[in-house]
């Protein structure tokens, strides 16, 4: 009897992981701290409400593309130094001295991101017109206070959850 109860209890908790497992939509994965600009005509994004040029949204996606360029050697350098600090970390006599370095040296990588990101952020903004640029402005403001693309996607599935009931 005991075994029973114990196989049923090992079913039920297994069932249960199995359901709380997220949905992949589309396998898509996205970057930490990565500028996303959809510039294309149908897509929402922050560049939609700005009404920009056809020279300005030309000049963004060559701007962006540039971006990604400079920072994709640095997001591989980045991704080696963190499986490195793990391997450091995990050493059954880890290093600490050796810590302290590849966690400056992930830092750096971090800093040198950001740098090129503002510096991405500057020069789309400099082309702007000033009824575009506090539009832009707002949006990033959004964007960093969550109310977003991504906190107006959550904030819909949940009144649609509760227009169900």
């Amino acid at each position: 009897m005991k075994t029973k109860v114990l196989m049923f209890i090992v079913l039920m908790s297994l069932s249960a992981v199995l359901v709380a497992q997220p949905i992949d939509l589309g396998g898509k994965k996205s970057f930490r701290g990565q500028d996303r600009v959809l510039l294309d005509e149908g897509q929402r994004g922050p560049m939609n409400g700005l009404n920009l040029t056809d020279v300005q949204k030309e000049a963004f996606k060559q701007s962006m593309l540039a971006m990604q360029k400079q920072l994709q050697p640095i997001r591989n350098e980045l991704g080696e130094a963190e499986a490195h600090q793990k391997t450091l970390t995990t050493a059954e006599k880890p290093d600490l001295a050796a810590i302290n370095k590849n966690i400056e040296k992930i830092g750096a990588l971090r800093i040198e991101m950001a740098k090129i990101q503002v510096k991405h952020h500057l020069e789309m903004r400099a082309q702007l017109t000033d009824e575009q640029r506090l539009k832009f402005d707002l949006f990033k403001e959004k964007m960093k206070q969550g109310k977003g693309q991504k906190g107006m996607r959550q904030n819909m599935k949940m009144h649609q959850g509760h227009s169900m009931n």
